[in-house]
Formats: C-alpha cells, sequence, structure tokens
C-alpha cells in the first residue's frame, strides 16, 4: 500500500481559517533591535495577509538579534512585499527582505567547528 500525504497548512486570519497548501516564508534582517514582532506584522500587512511574525532574539539575554520571520499565505502578495521592502528604511535602518531558504535535515549553521576539523585534518593519531 502507497499512502501519499500533502501538507497543507491550517492557519487562523482574522478569526477566519485558512487552509493553505504552502506558505511562503520570508526572511527580514537588519531590524531596529527595539522593533515588535507586532510592528514587523503591521508592516508586511500592507501587502497582503500574514499568519504570523517571529522576531529572533538571544536566548540568555532576551535581546533581538536584528531579523525574524513572516510567514504570508499568497506567493504574489509575499513577493510584492519582498521587492517593495527589501532595501526600505525601516526606523532608521535599511532592512533586508527575501524569500527563506528552509535548512535541510542535518545542514549545519555555520561556526568553525574547530574540534572536527583538527581532527580530520591532522589525523593526530596516526601521526605517533
Amino acid at each position: 500500500m502507497i499512502f501519499v500525504f500533502k501538507i497543507i497548512y491550517l492557519c487562523q486570519v482574522n478569526n477566519q481559517f485558512i487552509i493553505n497548501y504552502r506558505i511562503m516564508k520570508i526572511y527580514a534582517g537588519n531590524l531596529h533591535y527595539g522593533m515588535t514582532e507586532d510592528e514587523l506584522q503591521k508592516i508586511f500587512e500592507e501587502y497582503g495577509q500574514v499568519t504570523s511574525t517571529k522576531i529572533i532574539t538571544d536566548k540568555y539575554s532576551g535581546r533581538s538579534k536584528g531579523f525574524g520571520f513572516v510567514e504570508m499565505p499568497d506567493d504574489a502578495e509575499a513577493q510584492q512585499a519582498i521587492e517593495e521592502l527589501n532595501g526600505k528604511d525601516v526606523k532608521g535602518r535599511n532592512i533586508t527582505v527575501n524569500q527563506s531558504i528552509e535548512r535541510k535535515e542535518g545542514e549545519q549553521r555555520g561556526g568553525n567547528n574547530r574540534r572536527e576539523n583538527f581532527r580530520r585534518n591532522n589525523n593526530y593519531r596516526n601521526n605517533e
């Protein structure tokens, strides 16, 4: 037996449930550190419906890291927001806006992983 599943998203926007097969996730960078999720949502709502906003914060200090993500259910509205908001001055900063790229499972997020590089490059156990 073969089962085929389609991923659908059920989102609530303005007390209405929207069923969508794909929601565009948008990266917003170089944000003012004092910007709230509500302010970010209002900026993007000028271009269409916004299902969610998230500003990334430091887990220890709680301070904004200066970037966040916005999800919009309509690709055309999301694309228009990306084109018009990228480079726009918001709270004294030129924000960067583009489509978010989903990380693949197991993909590393940067850093130089010194311990693993040392083991791989020096082969220290075989040089005795």
